[in-house]
């Protein structure tokens, strides 16, 4: 579970920091523009790679096998996130039903038809107005869950948008607190026929960017536990989409941990790197779609460099190690390797930071051998 306090101890280390070098806030807008918009769409089934995706937005250019429709929604998205971004420091504007809808005709590109979920019919989906027609999802068990009706989405999203302007003024929820339970309320009405999760997500990123936290990221290696938390609030509030739509911060505090949890990573990855402590960093879990070694991989190669002398001061070593844990919290997976690149230094240097670390049971190895590590 996320402390809360901590959080708001890296916040003002974070604010302190600001300004941002140029070069500095070029590299994190343009990394996350790449994690973002490549996670945020293939959690919704985009078929594009991660290299794929940055060939497109850095040169906007198509490579290898790719459905048309998810090329141009993945350059709409792009757009949308720039549209957020732009509205979201408009600190004179609040938010707006109008802006939803206009985030969701951008990102959906334009009108277009679906299949049925029986493949009975095709059906138009109309984009940047709410629902004409019921949807719903099965559930892990079967079930089918139904969000709110059509007739009733057009009170619940004003209601929403009031609700979300007025805690703003109000203060008493924090920013995570906030983002987290608007992304909550929000996909309890599901008011568009498409595009919903990207717009929760894409809503989440404005509330913390409109007040001055770094833009997260949900990667589609976690889409299983984003879900069964998401439901696991739909148990604590139940199935009518009117009480979904009016929960409270109590009854959604397996989310409200879970974004904070990521907010909380966030922080502690990019406050080394405003220190220039890191050089780079991605939070995507696909490197260029190159199958990654694992930790203490016995196959490594010797780094031409030569390795580092033993006798580091000892807050040195404990600052780096503090780095190596953020960056093993956000990806289990990465490589020693990877590890050594980011902070620019020796293979082995970082293999024995690891050593060190599961010696004092900070991290432990799950799984075998070609299993990453984590705790």
């Amino acid at each position: 579970m996320s402390n809360m306090n901590s959080i708001e101890k890296l916040y003002r280390e974070w604010l302190s920091l600001q300004p941002l070098k140029p070069e500095l806030q070029h590299y994190m807008n343009q990394q996350f523009m790449f994690d973002f918009n490549y996670n945020s769409n293939h959690l919704e089934g985009n078929t594009l790679t991660y290299g794929q995706t940055k060939l497109l937005l850095l040169f906007g250019r198509t490579e290898g096998a790719g459905l048309m429709r998810d090329y141009e929604e993945m350059k709409a998205h792009n757009v949308g996130l720039e549209l957020m971004k732009k509205e979201a420091l408009d600190k004179q504007r609040s938010l707006s039903e109008s802006f939803i809808r206009e985030l969701n005709s951008i990102i959906l590109v334009g009108d277009f038809y679906k299949t049925s979920r029986d493949g009975d019919y095709r059906y138009k989906i109309h984009v940047g107005v709410y629902k004409t027609r019921p949807n719903s999802v099965i559930t892990p068990a079967g079930e089918l869950f139904n969000y709110a009706s059509f007739e009733e989405t057009p009170a619940l999203m004003a209601d929403l948008v009031k609700w979300y302007n007025d805690e703003e003024r109000k203060g008493f929820l924090s920013p995570v607190e906030l983002s987290a339970l608007f992304h909550y309320r929000y996909i309890r009405i599901h008011p568009f026929e498409d595009g919903n999760g990207r717009i929760a997500r894409l809503l989440v990123n404005y509330i913390l960017y409109r007040h001055g936290y770094p833009m997260i990221v949900v990667p589609t290696t976690d889409r299983n536990n984003y879900l069964t938390i998401l439901g696991k609030c739909d148990k604590i509030t139940g199935t009518i989409p009117f009480d979904g739509a009016n929960a409270s911060i109590e009854q959604i505090k397996p989310f409200v941990d879970y974004i904070a949890d990521y907010v909380e990573k966030k922080l502690s990855l990019v406050i080394p790197f405003a220190k220039g402590e890191i050089m780079r960093f991605s939070e995507n879990e696909v490197i260029d779609d190159v199958p990654e070694k694992t930790i203490d991989n016995q196959h490594e190669t010797k780094n031409e460099q030569g390795d580092v002398p033993v006798n580091v001061p000892e807050s040195m070593a404990q600052k780096r190690q503090k780095i190596i844990v953020s960056f093993i919290k956000m990806n289990n997976k990465i490589s020693a390797t990877e590890i050594a690149g980011l902070l620019k230094v020796n293979v082995k240097t970082i293999k024995r930071d690891l050593q060190q670390l599961k010696k004092k049971e900070i991290i432990e190895r799950i799984g075998g051998e070609r299993a990453g590590i984590g705790k």
